[in-house]
């Protein structure tokens, strides 16, 4: 069953392509809007090496828009909830979970050099500035996502690297905290953004889908470009 689950992806990108995605470790930070679908989406394309990180709880305010939300799930913890969904998909998956909130207290527990990748899908504006800081200070590849909320407009999102994001305010609020505390981030890194400007606020899930699919998409396509020497 294993060797069956990928056999269109190896198709579209080659055996060795397909052996690499699933030697990678990658950690992810946050499994709400953006991360839940991020995490799907790796699982499926053949990510086996996944750690959840998160500390929140399924939320009724949850359901418009995570992946794992649903009514019966109201109280449990989004990341065990996202590790059941994940192995449902692939059951040998390697799929760990540390239900905590990352922060200055908790950062040093982190060793982001024993990973390939670092996906950032938090929300929060200080813990978001301190995992880019570090993430960028080890050997890691890291993807970010900007503010998927007060988006309404699918079409508006791209990637671009952090300094050159542009229309987006936590990208801006980012840079200003980054400057004033004098932790900027040790080398470049790619983000999902959209440049859409909304005086509405609220999240929709097609826009943190997307957010999601982006990042995945992110990590696939530099693997890819590394596995064929580009």
């Amino acid at each position: 069953m294993k060797e069956g689950i990928f056999n269109r992806t190896e198709l579209l990108l080659g055996k060795e392509t397909t052996e690499n995605i699933a030697s990678k470790r990658v950690i992810l930070f946050g499994v709400g809007g953006v991360g839940s679908w991020c995490a799907e989406s790796l699982i499926r394309t053949g990510v086996q090496h996944l750690t959840l990180v998160d500390f929140d709880q399924i939320a009724l305010s949850n359901l418009n828009r995570q992946l794992v939300a649903t009514y019966d799930a109201i109280g449990l913890p989004k990341v065990e909830q996202m590790r059941q969904r994940l192995l449902s998909i692939n059951p040998n998956a390697d799929i760990q979970t540390i239900c905590q909130r990352y922060d200055e207290d908790s950062a040093s527990q982190y060793v982001f050099d024993h990973y390939d990748y670092v996906i950032d899908a938090i929300d929060t504006l200080d813990a978001k500035a301190l995992l880019i800081h570090q993430a960028t200070c080890s050997s890691a590849t890291l993807f970010s996502s900007m503010g998927a909320g007060r988006k309404l407009d699918a079409t508006r999102i791209r990637t671009t690297e952090f300094w050159k994001v542009s229309g987006c305010p936590l990208a801006r609020a980012l840079r200003n905290k980054m400057r004033k505390n004098g932790r900027l981030p040790q080398k470049k890194f790619q983000c999902v953004y959209s440049d859409e400007i909304s005086s509405d606020s609220g999240t929709l899930a097609p826009i943190v889908g997307v957010f999601g699919m982006y990042l995945s998409h992110l990590l696939i396509q530099d693997l890819v470009q590394k596995t064929n020497g580009q």
